[in-house]
């Protein structure tokens, strides 16, 4: 496949952040999209046509669900499973963890396997254009799916596990195996939009951290995670030390100087061990 020119490629990439950046400020950010648009960062070859077909499938399965089920969220709950999970095969395993097209929405329809929450916005984009109360829960070290009222009657899903259900002492277990810590009511609380994608983009970075070979993936991660109206201050330190370490030494020590800049007036003895690191990687010019 011929590969695209440089200046194409780079227009294409700032189209497409443009988009990402303008759907997470909107009054109501479009999860899909923002999914597929971190896709696309991952796999330039999917175009508007391979987002649209995404969308179409999103479409497709919640037709196949039945509108209004008697039963309340427990009847929803069990429709989905049996239909995502049984019928469709979408699941997870530990292998799955190892493989970046996990935390891919496209690819995650297209193989029916990823990572909880990818499986989760899976769960809640098909249930939700059928009509479902259903949203996000972001526990520690494992996303699941509720249905219903989060204060009042409700029911929570593993889509990682087919769509198990969850009692309050099963989201316990995995809350103190992922932590060592009790389930709080804080932890129930319906995830947004933002804080899901700023998650699935944590799940990158930590990806391609533990894969140097992969640094430019973990790069446009933290450069996404950047444009959202909200992000740990930290990830600006983190992107300019990996500049250093992929050799744009004078790109990264002006990020360093320019995130010294920000903690200066808090941590006045960090912002001085900053601005070493970034006069020591100007110094590996020499």
């Amino acid at each position: 496949m011929p590969q695209e020119p440089e200046p194409e490629r780079d227009g294409a990439r700032a189209a497409r952040r443009q988009q990402f950046t303008e759907a997470a400020r909107a009054e109501r950010p479009d999860l899909t999209l923002l999914c597929l648009l971190i896709g696309a960062e991952a796999d330039p070859a999917l175009d508007e046509a391979g987002c649209d077909a995404v969308q179409i499938e999103l479409d497709r399965l919640a037709g196949l669900l039945p509108y209004a089920p008697a039963g309340g969220p427990g009847a929803w709950a069990r429709n989905v499973a049996e239909l995502l999970g049984t019928r469709c095969g979408f699941g997870g395993s530990p292998a799955d963890y190892r493989r970046l097209e996990s935390s891919l929405l496209h690819e995650v329809l297209r193989r029916r396997r990823g990572l909880p929450i990818l499986l989760s916005v899976v769960w809640m984009e098909v249930a939700r254009r059928a009509g479902a109360p259903v949203y996000g829960v972001a526990l520690p070290g494992h996303f699941v799916v509720g249905f219903g009222d989060p204060a009042g009657s409700h029911v929570l899903a593993d889509p990682f596990a087919g769509g198990r259900p969850l009692t309050d002492e099963d989201a316990e277990l995995l809350v103190a195996g992922a932590t060592g810590e009790p389930l709080s009511a804080r932890m129930m609380t319906p995830a947004d939009p933002l804080e899901i994608v700023l998650r699935m983009l944590n799940n990158i970075r930590a990806w391609a951290q533990a894969r140097p070979e992969h640094s430019a993936v973990q790069l446009w991660a933290l450069e996404l995670s950047l444009l959202l109206p909200s992000h740990p201050a930290r990830l600006r330190h983190e992107r300019a030390q990996l500049l250093v370490q992929r050799g744009e030494f004078l790109a990264g020590a002006a990020e360093l100087e320019e995130y010294a800049r920000v903690v200066e007036a808090v941590d006045a003895a960090g912002a001085l061990a900053i601005r070493r690191q970034a006069a020591a990687a100007r110094a590996m010019l020499n």
